[in-house]
Protein backbone atom coordinates (compact mmCIF):
# COMPACT_ATOMS: atom_id res chain seq x y z
CA UNK A 1 0.00 0.00 0.00
CA UNK A 2 1.29 3.14 -0.46
CA UNK A 3 2.44 5.74 1.92
CA UNK A 4 0.72 9.17 2.31
CA UNK A 5 3.63 11.17 0.82
CA UNK A 6 3.62 8.43 -2.49
CA UNK A 7 -0.03 9.24 -2.81
CA UNK A 8 0.51 13.14 -2.85
CA UNK A 9 2.27 12.94 -5.96
CA UNK A 10 -0.17 11.30 -8.12
CA UNK A 11 -3.34 13.46 -9.47
CA UNK A 12 -6.27 11.49 -7.79
CA UNK A 13 -9.37 11.63 -10.12
CA UNK A 14 -12.25 10.77 -7.75
CA UNK A 15 -15.00 9.97 -9.99
CA UNK A 16 -19.18 9.96 -9.44
CA UNK A 17 -20.20 7.25 -11.83
CA UNK A 18 -23.85 7.10 -13.55
CA UNK A 19 -25.15 5.38 -16.01
CA UNK A 20 -24.84 8.78 -18.69
CA UNK A 21 -22.20 10.89 -16.87
CA UNK A 22 -19.58 11.13 -15.31
CA UNK A 23 -18.46 13.56 -12.67
CA UNK A 24 -14.25 13.78 -12.19
CA UNK A 25 -13.06 15.80 -9.52
CA UNK A 26 -9.27 16.39 -10.30
CA UNK A 27 -7.06 16.98 -7.21
CA UNK A 28 -3.27 17.95 -8.22
CA UNK A 29 -0.65 17.51 -5.67
CA UNK A 30 0.42 20.46 -3.71
CA UNK A 31 -3.21 21.73 -3.54
CA UNK A 32 -6.38 20.98 -1.72
CA UNK A 33 -8.65 22.97 -4.65
CA UNK A 34 -10.47 19.96 -6.64
CA UNK A 35 -11.11 21.10 -10.19
CA UNK A 36 -14.90 19.19 -11.39
CA UNK A 37 -15.41 18.18 -15.14
CA UNK A 38 -18.29 16.21 -16.53
CA UNK A 39 -18.47 13.92 -18.74
CA UNK A 40 -20.35 11.45 -20.53
CA UNK A 41 -20.29 7.99 -19.40
CA UNK A 42 -18.58 6.70 -22.80
CA UNK A 43 -15.36 4.92 -23.84
CA UNK A 44 -14.72 7.53 -26.46
CA UNK A 45 -15.36 10.20 -24.13
CA UNK A 46 -13.43 8.54 -21.13
CA UNK A 47 -10.13 8.18 -23.77
CA UNK A 48 -10.64 11.84 -24.55
CA UNK A 49 -10.84 13.00 -21.03
CA UNK A 50 -7.62 11.21 -20.17
CA UNK A 51 -5.79 12.09 -23.31
CA UNK A 52 -5.63 15.86 -21.74
CA UNK A 53 -3.51 14.85 -19.25
CA UNK A 54 0.54 15.06 -19.79
CA UNK A 55 1.69 11.99 -17.77
CA UNK A 56 -1.01 9.25 -17.77
CA UNK A 57 1.29 6.85 -15.08
CA UNK A 58 1.06 10.21 -12.31
CA UNK A 59 -3.11 9.51 -12.61
CA UNK A 60 -4.83 7.40 -10.04
CA UNK A 61 -8.60 7.33 -10.28
CA UNK A 62 -11.20 5.85 -8.00
CA UNK A 63 -14.96 5.31 -8.18
CA UNK A 64 -17.61 3.84 -6.44
CA UNK A 65 -18.52 0.30 -6.67
CA UNK A 66 -22.32 -0.04 -7.76
CA UNK A 67 -24.60 -1.02 -10.92
CA UNK A 68 -22.31 -0.27 -13.85
CA UNK A 69 -19.71 -2.69 -12.79
CA UNK A 70 -16.04 -2.91 -13.36
CA UNK A 71 -16.06 -2.10 -17.03
CA UNK A 72 -14.28 1.88 -16.39
CA UNK A 73 -11.85 0.49 -14.33
CA UNK A 74 -10.83 -2.21 -16.83
CA UNK A 75 -11.22 1.09 -19.75
CA UNK A 76 -8.66 3.19 -17.38
CA UNK A 77 -6.22 -0.01 -16.74
CA UNK A 78 -6.06 -0.69 -20.56
CA UNK A 79 -4.99 3.07 -20.77
CA UNK A 80 -2.36 2.98 -18.02
CA UNK A 81 -4.33 4.90 -15.32
CA UNK A 82 -4.30 3.06 -11.97
CA UNK A 83 -7.86 2.80 -10.97
CA UNK A 84 -9.02 1.43 -7.27
CA UNK A 85 -13.03 0.75 -6.94
CA UNK A 86 -14.16 1.30 -3.26
CA UNK A 87 -16.49 -0.20 -1.39
CA UNK A 88 -19.32 2.46 -0.39
CA UNK A 89 -20.86 1.31 2.40
CA UNK A 90 -16.74 1.63 4.06
CA UNK A 91 -16.55 5.52 2.90
CA UNK A 92 -16.31 7.55 5.70
CA UNK A 93 -19.51 10.01 5.71
CA UNK A 94 -19.52 13.18 8.45
CA UNK A 95 -22.97 12.71 10.76
CA UNK A 96 -24.20 16.40 9.95
CA UNK A 97 -23.84 15.93 6.12
CA UNK A 98 -26.99 16.01 4.62
CA UNK A 99 -26.20 17.61 1.11
CA UNK A 100 -25.59 15.02 -1.63
CA UNK A 101 -24.78 16.32 -5.19
CA UNK A 102 -22.58 14.91 -7.90
CA UNK A 103 -19.85 17.64 -7.59
CA UNK A 104 -20.22 16.99 -3.88
CA UNK A 105 -19.49 13.67 -4.00
CA UNK A 106 -16.28 13.63 -6.68
CA UNK A 107 -14.45 15.72 -4.52
CA UNK A 108 -14.94 14.14 -1.51
CA UNK A 109 -14.08 10.84 -3.23
CA UNK A 110 -10.59 12.34 -4.24
CA UNK A 111 -9.96 14.19 -1.28
CA UNK A 112 -10.87 10.67 0.67
CA UNK A 113 -8.30 8.97 -1.54
CA UNK A 114 -5.06 11.00 -1.98
CA UNK A 115 -5.90 10.74 2.20
CA UNK A 116 -5.50 6.90 1.81
CA UNK A 117 -8.84 6.55 3.77
CA UNK A 118 -10.72 4.52 1.05
CA UNK A 119 -10.98 0.65 1.24
CA UNK A 120 -10.65 -0.36 -2.73
CA UNK A 121 -12.11 -4.15 -3.16
CA UNK A 122 -10.60 -6.43 -5.78
CA UNK A 123 -11.96 -5.96 -8.99
CA UNK A 124 -12.77 -9.64 -10.77
CA UNK A 125 -11.70 -10.92 -14.26
CA UNK A 126 -14.16 -11.39 -16.74
CA UNK A 127 -13.82 -14.70 -16.23
CA UNK A 128 -14.72 -14.67 -12.67
CA UNK A 129 -17.21 -12.11 -13.14
CA UNK A 130 -19.42 -13.78 -15.85
CA UNK A 131 -19.49 -17.16 -13.50
CA UNK A 132 -20.30 -14.86 -10.26
CA UNK A 133 -23.03 -13.45 -12.63
CA UNK A 134 -24.54 -17.08 -13.45
CA UNK A 135 -24.90 -17.90 -9.91
CA UNK A 136 -26.41 -14.55 -8.90
CA UNK A 137 -28.84 -15.43 -11.88
CA UNK A 138 -30.08 -18.92 -9.96
CA UNK A 139 -30.54 -16.85 -6.33
CA UNK A 140 -32.87 -14.64 -8.31
CA UNK A 141 -34.32 -17.75 -10.23
CA UNK A 142 -34.84 -19.12 -6.41
CA UNK A 143 -36.78 -15.79 -5.12
CA UNK A 144 -39.04 -16.07 -8.38
CA UNK A 145 -39.83 -19.32 -7.46
CA UNK A 146 -40.57 -18.81 -4.28
CA UNK A 147 -42.82 -15.63 -4.70
CA UNK A 148 -44.74 -17.71 -7.45
CA UNK A 149 -45.20 -20.95 -4.65
CA UNK A 150 -46.49 -18.43 -1.90
CA UNK A 151 -48.88 -16.84 -4.50
CA UNK A 152 -50.26 -20.42 -5.44
CA UNK A 153 -50.40 -21.52 -1.54
CA UNK A 154 -52.14 -17.71 -0.32
CA UNK A 155 -55.05 -18.17 -3.56
CA UNK A 156 -55.67 -22.02 -2.31
CA UNK A 157 -56.10 -20.58 1.33
CA UNK A 158 -58.58 -18.12 0.52
CA UNK A 159 -60.52 -20.97 -1.25
CA UNK A 160 -60.36 -23.57 1.33
CA UNK A 161 -57.78 -25.78 -0.14
CA UNK A 162 -55.48 -26.34 2.90
CA UNK A 163 -52.57 -29.16 2.42
CA UNK A 164 -51.63 -31.08 5.50
CA UNK A 165 -50.32 -34.01 4.41
CA UNK A 166 -46.78 -33.03 5.69
CA UNK A 167 -43.63 -30.79 3.77
CA UNK A 168 -44.88 -29.16 0.83
CA UNK A 169 -43.71 -28.78 -2.69
CA UNK A 170 -42.86 -32.68 -2.23
CA UNK A 171 -43.67 -35.28 -4.72
CA UNK A 172 -47.26 -36.10 -2.85
CA UNK A 173 -47.98 -32.49 -2.52
CA UNK A 174 -47.65 -32.23 -6.77
CA UNK A 175 -50.08 -34.55 -6.54
CA UNK A 176 -52.69 -32.72 -4.45
CA UNK A 177 -52.02 -29.88 -6.25
CA UNK A 178 -53.13 -31.95 -9.58
CA UNK A 179 -55.70 -32.95 -8.19
CA UNK A 180 -57.33 -29.88 -7.30
CA UNK A 181 -61.17 -28.62 -8.42
CA UNK A 182 -62.89 -25.28 -8.55
CA UNK A 183 -66.82 -24.84 -9.95
CA UNK A 184 -66.08 -21.47 -10.77
CA UNK A 185 -64.89 -21.54 -14.56
CA UNK A 186 -62.77 -18.15 -13.59
CA UNK A 187 -61.32 -20.07 -10.39
CA UNK A 188 -60.25 -22.94 -11.98
CA UNK A 189 -58.33 -20.82 -14.87
CA UNK A 190 -56.54 -18.71 -11.72
CA UNK A 191 -55.52 -21.80 -10.30
CA UNK A 192 -54.04 -23.04 -13.39
CA UNK A 193 -52.66 -19.84 -14.13
CA UNK A 194 -50.79 -19.81 -10.46
CA UNK A 195 -49.70 -23.57 -11.08
CA UNK A 196 -48.09 -23.22 -14.66
CA UNK A 197 -45.85 -20.35 -13.47
CA UNK A 198 -44.50 -22.35 -10.64
CA UNK A 199 -43.92 -25.22 -12.57
CA UNK A 200 -42.43 -23.04 -15.58
CA UNK A 201 -40.18 -21.42 -12.59
CA UNK A 202 -39.02 -24.81 -11.49
CA UNK A 203 -37.76 -25.44 -15.00
CA UNK A 204 -35.95 -22.22 -15.32
CA UNK A 205 -34.27 -22.98 -11.90
CA UNK A 206 -33.23 -26.24 -12.92
CA UNK A 207 -31.98 -25.23 -16.49
CA UNK A 208 -29.72 -22.66 -14.22
CA UNK A 209 -28.24 -25.10 -11.98
CA UNK A 210 -27.59 -27.37 -15.03
CA UNK A 211 -25.60 -24.79 -16.53
CA UNK A 212 -23.77 -23.76 -13.16
CA UNK A 213 -23.18 -27.87 -12.66
CA UNK A 214 -20.23 -27.41 -15.83
CA UNK A 215 -18.75 -24.28 -13.85
CA UNK A 216 -17.95 -26.39 -10.45
CA UNK A 217 -15.78 -29.02 -12.02
CA UNK A 218 -14.19 -26.10 -14.00
CA UNK A 219 -13.12 -22.40 -14.81
CA UNK A 220 -11.61 -20.32 -12.14
CA UNK A 221 -13.19 -21.13 -8.96
CA UNK A 222 -12.85 -25.11 -9.52
CA UNK A 223 -10.46 -25.76 -6.07
CA UNK A 224 -12.74 -23.44 -3.93
CA UNK A 225 -15.72 -25.13 -4.92
CA UNK A 226 -14.51 -28.63 -3.78
CA UNK A 227 -12.97 -27.67 -0.52
CA UNK A 228 -16.21 -25.86 0.29
CA UNK A 229 -17.95 -28.58 -0.84
CA UNK A 230 -16.47 -30.68 2.19
CA UNK A 231 -18.48 -28.82 4.68
CA UNK A 232 -21.55 -29.26 5.94
CA UNK A 233 -24.45 -27.52 4.53
CA UNK A 234 -22.44 -26.16 1.58
CA UNK A 235 -23.01 -27.72 -1.57
CA UNK A 236 -21.21 -27.45 -5.04
CA UNK A 237 -23.59 -24.76 -5.82
CA UNK A 238 -23.52 -23.27 -2.40
CA UNK A 239 -19.48 -23.01 -2.96
CA UNK A 240 -19.77 -21.79 -6.25
CA UNK A 241 -21.28 -18.92 -4.93
CA UNK A 242 -19.09 -18.11 -2.22
CA UNK A 243 -16.66 -18.59 -4.45
CA UNK A 244 -17.30 -16.19 -7.05
CA UNK A 245 -18.70 -13.48 -4.66
CA UNK A 246 -15.60 -13.33 -2.42
CA UNK A 247 -13.06 -13.36 -5.27
CA UNK A 248 -9.93 -13.01 -3.16
CA UNK A 249 -9.68 -14.41 0.36
CA UNK A 250 -6.67 -13.11 1.20
CA UNK A 251 -7.87 -9.66 0.82
CA UNK A 252 -9.20 -10.16 4.14
CA UNK A 253 -6.49 -10.39 7.19
CA UNK A 254 -8.90 -11.77 9.89
CA UNK A 255 -11.61 -14.00 9.66
CA UNK A 256 -13.51 -11.05 11.84
CA UNK A 257 -12.94 -8.63 8.77
CA UNK A 258 -14.63 -11.29 6.79
CA UNK A 259 -17.30 -11.88 8.66
CA UNK A 260 -17.97 -7.96 8.77
CA UNK A 261 -17.75 -8.10 5.58
CA UNK A 262 -20.77 -10.04 4.87
CA UNK A 263 -22.83 -8.25 7.68
CA UNK A 264 -22.86 -11.00 10.17
CA UNK A 265 -21.17 -9.09 12.79
CA UNK A 266 -23.63 -7.34 15.47
CA UNK A 267 -24.52 -3.95 15.85
CA UNK A 268 -22.67 -1.86 18.60
CA UNK A 269 -23.05 1.40 19.75
CA UNK A 270 -20.69 1.90 22.74
CA UNK A 271 -20.03 5.56 24.82
CA UNK A 272 -18.15 5.56 28.25
CA UNK A 273 -19.25 2.77 30.56
CA UNK A 274 -22.23 1.78 28.09
CA UNK A 275 -21.96 -0.59 25.90
CA UNK A 276 -25.02 -2.05 23.49
CA UNK A 277 -25.18 -4.67 21.14
CA UNK A 278 -27.60 -4.76 18.47
CA UNK A 279 -28.76 -7.01 15.34
CA UNK A 280 -26.51 -7.72 12.90
CA UNK A 281 -25.45 -5.15 10.51
CA UNK A 282 -26.78 -7.24 7.14
CA UNK A 283 -24.22 -4.79 5.87
CA UNK A 284 -22.13 -5.74 2.47
CA UNK A 285 -22.79 -9.02 0.00
CA UNK A 286 -25.73 -10.02 1.07
CA UNK A 287 -25.20 -13.25 -1.13
CA UNK A 288 -22.76 -14.45 0.69
CA UNK A 289 -24.68 -13.87 3.92
CA UNK A 290 -28.08 -15.87 2.49
CA UNK A 291 -26.02 -18.78 1.77
CA UNK A 292 -24.04 -18.94 5.14
CA UNK A 293 -27.52 -18.78 6.52
CA UNK A 294 -29.19 -21.14 5.10
CA UNK A 295 -25.90 -23.56 5.18
CA UNK A 296 -26.04 -22.88 8.88
CA UNK A 297 -29.09 -24.52 9.23
CA UNK A 298 -28.06 -28.01 8.56
CA UNK A 299 -26.09 -28.29 12.17
CA UNK A 300 -29.03 -28.47 14.37
CA UNK A 301 -28.33 -31.99 13.56
CA UNK A 302 -25.47 -34.19 15.69
CA UNK A 303 -22.23 -34.11 13.92
CA UNK A 304 -21.95 -36.91 10.98
CA UNK A 305 -20.77 -37.91 7.00
CA UNK A 306 -23.94 -39.12 5.12
CA UNK A 307 -23.08 -40.56 1.93
CA UNK A 308 -23.97 -37.19 0.36
CA UNK A 309 -21.07 -34.93 2.61
CA UNK A 310 -19.11 -37.97 2.11
CA UNK A 311 -19.25 -37.92 -1.61
CA UNK A 312 -18.56 -34.04 -1.63
CA UNK A 313 -15.22 -35.10 0.02
CA UNK A 314 -13.82 -37.19 -2.00
CA UNK A 315 -10.40 -36.54 -3.65
CA UNK A 316 -9.94 -33.38 -0.88
CA UNK A 317 -7.04 -33.11 1.41
CA UNK A 318 -6.57 -34.73 4.89
CA UNK A 319 -6.61 -30.63 6.09
CA UNK A 320 -9.62 -29.89 4.61
CA UNK A 321 -11.30 -33.11 5.51
CA UNK A 322 -9.91 -32.48 9.43
CA UNK A 323 -10.96 -28.52 9.13
CA UNK A 324 -14.31 -29.73 7.83
CA UNK A 325 -15.27 -32.10 10.77
CA UNK A 326 -13.75 -29.66 13.24
CA UNK A 327 -16.14 -27.01 12.06
CA UNK A 328 -18.89 -29.97 12.60
CA UNK A 329 -18.17 -30.59 16.18
CA UNK A 330 -18.18 -26.93 16.85
CA UNK A 331 -21.04 -25.36 15.11
CA UNK A 332 -23.54 -28.74 15.95
CA UNK A 333 -22.60 -27.91 19.79
CA UNK A 334 -22.88 -24.49 19.24
CA UNK A 335 -26.52 -24.68 17.70
CA UNK A 336 -27.75 -26.86 20.32
CA UNK A 337 -26.36 -24.76 22.79
CA UNK A 338 -27.82 -21.63 21.58
CA UNK A 339 -31.18 -23.12 20.72
CA UNK A 340 -31.74 -24.00 24.66
CA UNK A 341 -31.40 -20.57 25.40
CA UNK A 342 -32.50 -18.30 22.50
CA UNK A 343 -36.20 -18.44 21.64
CA UNK A 344 -36.00 -17.64 18.44
CA UNK A 345 -33.85 -20.27 15.82
CA UNK A 346 -33.53 -17.71 13.32
CA UNK A 347 -31.44 -15.59 15.95
CA UNK A 348 -29.19 -19.11 16.18
CA UNK A 349 -28.44 -19.45 12.84
CA UNK A 350 -27.35 -16.09 12.37
CA UNK A 351 -24.94 -17.03 14.98
CA UNK A 352 -23.75 -20.08 13.61
CA UNK A 353 -23.64 -18.65 10.12
CA UNK A 354 -21.23 -15.87 11.67
CA UNK A 355 -18.52 -18.76 12.62
CA UNK A 356 -19.02 -21.16 9.45
CA UNK A 357 -18.14 -17.73 8.09
CA UNK A 358 -15.11 -17.74 9.70
CA UNK A 359 -14.51 -21.51 9.24
CA UNK A 360 -15.18 -21.07 5.14
CA UNK A 361 -12.23 -17.83 5.78
CA UNK A 362 -9.79 -20.02 7.52
CA UNK A 363 -10.16 -23.18 4.88
CA UNK A 364 -9.57 -20.86 1.82
CA UNK A 365 -6.84 -19.00 3.80
CA UNK A 366 -5.04 -22.47 4.95
CA UNK A 367 -1.51 -23.08 2.94
CA UNK A 368 -2.09 -26.91 2.93
CA UNK A 369 -3.87 -25.89 -0.46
Amino acid sequence: MASIDQRARFVHLGLDVHKDTIAAGILHPRTDEVIVERLFHDEASVRRFISGFPDRGRLWACYEAGPTGYGLARLLTAVGVRCDVVAPSLIPRAPGDRVKTDKRDCRRLARLHRAGELVAIRVPTVAEEAVRDLSRTRLDMVVDLRRARQRLGMFLLRHGQVWRGGSAWTLTHAQWLRARRFDDPALTATFDHYLATVQTREVALRAVEDDLAVWCDTGPFVDAVHRLGAYRGITHLGGLLLASETFDWRRFPTAGRYMGAVGLVPSEYSSGASTRRGRITKAGNHQVRTQLVESAWSYQHRPAVGVTLGRRQQGCTPGTIARSWKAQQRLSGRFRALAARKNSKSVVAAAVARELAGFVWAEMTAHDR
